[in-house]
């Protein structure tokens, strides 16, 4: 006999449609490890402790796959929810700590003050990845994950503009389908990944009405950033590099070096941390260097750091 296992991390979570072929031949369903209320839903009867002889095939609801049901079948079929299950508990955790009785710093955010959150932890992320640390990364992706919830459950509470998580969601699968006709519709197959940046930008053209090249542009993005934007855009565009701001003061300069370098296919604000970084470990490893010689680093000179500098 073999038990088909459906795994319900979390009940509200809904029945993975995997699942529905063996419901349908099931002669009996069970639960184990779930509330009544879950035992309703899912029209089920409580399982047995031991479910060796009866009568199959049957589906046996688990919450987990620990569960000590779970390990005595010998011959199982485990069908497990689809990517996204513990978003659903994320957006309720979300939900718990903004509603009365949960947490007063919370309830207390508004978007405004959730903002420097919002920067700070991109920019912890943008380091993780940078740094290849793949346990920082996994948490600050769920930092990042928290401002999106956050923010979507403030706007929940707009009496005059509401929306929620759910509409945030739907309004992104509608972007993507949209943006995908290759893959979700009849569209002419896309083979190449420059091919698609091209098309993507078409449809957002069309899909937004926009009047400008530059319209969508962020302008509050860091400054290096803005100005490969701005280059990468008017270079699509076809606008020569000679209509360029032009002089030889260094705020000139510095707008055309990183609108030129975004041209020629450099992320001009990446690169610039890159150096930013290495600088700053460089000047790390003078100190460090100073130090060994008995030396505070604070007392340091020109002459002195020319001397410990590692190049």
């Amino acid at each position: 006999m073999t038990a088909t296992v459906v795994l319900l991390p979390h009940p509200d979570a809904g029945v993975p449609p995997a699942a529905f072929p063996y419901l349908r031949a099931a002669r009996a369903v069970y639960a184990s490890g779930l509330g009544e209320d879950v035992l309703d839903l899912l029209g089920a009867k409580p399982a047995p402790a031991v479910l060796t002889g009866q009568d199959g095939p049957f589906v046996l609801f688990a919450a987990t796959a620990d569960d000590p049901l779970v390990r005595s079948l010998g011959d199982v079929r485990v069908i497990g929810q689809p990517a996204g299950v513990r978003l659903v508990e994320a957006a309720h955790v979300m939900d718990r700590l903004r509603s009365p009785g949960g947490c007063p710093w919370d309830a207390a955010q508004t978007h405004e003050s959730l903002r420097q959150y919002l920067v700070e932890e991109t920019y912890e992320l943008l380091e993780a990845i940078e740094d290849g640390d793949r346990a920082a990364f996994r948490e600050e992706l769920g930092d990042v994950l928290l401002q999106v919830l956050f923010h979507a459950r403030v706007a929940a509470e707009d009496a005059a503009d509401p929306f929620d998580i759910d509409e945030v969601a739907d309004a992104l699968v509608t972007k993507l389908i949209g943006r995908h006709p290759h893959v979700f519709a009849d569209a002419d197959r896309i083979h190449t990944p420059e091919h698609q940046e091209v098309k993507w930008e078409e449809l957002k053209q069309a899909e937004k009405r926009r009047e400008s090249i530059v319209d969508g542009v962020a302008l509050g993005q860091p400054a290096a950033a803005l100005a490969g934007k701005l280059g990468q855009r008017s270079g699509r565009a076809g606008i020569p590099l000679d209509l360029f701001p032009s002089g030889s003061d260094a705020p000139t300069q510095l707008f055309v070096l990183a609108a030129t370098a975004r041209r020629a296919g450099i992320d001009p604000e990446d690169e610039l941390r890159a150096v930013a970084k290495r600088f700053a470990a460089d000047i790390r490893t003078a100190e460090a260097a100073a130090r060994a010689d008995g030396i505070d680093p604070t007392t340091l000179e020109a002459p002195g750091w020319r001397t410990y500098w590692p190049h």
